[in-house]
């Protein structure tokens, strides 16, 4: 048997193509003496997918995210950009698992504090809700969409939030998952030398273009696929 392809990621190439799950990444920024800084973490060796790499939190969304109640909705703008094919509550779905598995990996609580959590049977919730906040996503950026390319072991349609560090409400000793080592914040510059994902490495060039002063704030958002087995980029 002859041994399996591997890409420029280093996952293997198989036949046939997967059908792509639904997942979302935040991306926080914090702005450190001028200079900005993302949240990163390493992959463990183990992983089946993205094995050692640095990536910004996120993964699959759950159910129970689209079935959340939230007082704090996306803005119109990002709603009609995230919602494109999909609907509005799967959207919001969305944006709710990039808080979800940012809490689990990093121990980062995205939100505003409440004497009012809303009921839930979904155990990730349930524990988030225990440190008494409330996700809150008007404050979320849609920045990036990007599709695994075909004949992958894993494939995610995955959608990038970004927002501001400011918006973090508590942050834990330790994470629910042990999925991201070495949670860290390191500069672009300093994110662009460690082991990225090549789709990381790009959605870099995106954070630094959509901050840069004189940014366009309607800037339109990337939309990383492939079509006929060629890579093809659109913009939503």
């Amino acid at each position: 048997m002859p041994p399996a392809q591997i890409d420029s990621d280093n996952e293997k190439i198989v036949p046939g193509a997967l059908r792509p799950k639904d997942a979302a990444t935040l991306i926080l920024v914090r702005r450190d003496k001028g200079e900005i800084r993302v949240l990163m973490g390493r992959r463990h060796k183990t992983m089946a997918f993205m094995a050692g790499k640095y990536v910004f939190p996120g993964g699959r969304m759950d159910p129970a995210d689209q079935r959340l109640p939230v007082t704090s909705d996306l803005r119109p703008d990002v709603a009609v950009r995230v919602s494109r094919g999909i609907t509005q509550s799967r959207a919001r779905g969305l944006a709710l698992a990039a808080i979800r598995e940012t809490f689990e990996e990093t121990g980062v609580i995205l939100g505003a504090p409440t004497v009012h959590v809303p009921r839930t049977r979904a155990p990730a919730w349930q524990k988030f809700f225990s440190h008494g906040i409330v996700p809150e996503l008007e404050h979320l950026e849609f920045i990036a969409r990007a599709i695994t390319p075909p004949n992958r072991t894993r494939r995610f349609d995955a959608r990038f939030f970004m927002t501001d560090a400011s918006h973090i409400a508590h942050v834990l000793d330790s994470a629910e998952t042990e999925e991201l080592l070495e949670p860290c914040w390191p500069t672009l510059s300093e994110a662009r030398e460690l082991d990225l994902p090549s789709i990381t490495r790009t959605v870099l060039d995106e954070v630094e273009a959509r901050l840069s002063d004189g940014a366009d704030p309607s800037r339109p958002v990337p939309f990383f696929r492939f079509r006929r087995g060629k890579a093809s980029l659109d913009h939503l």
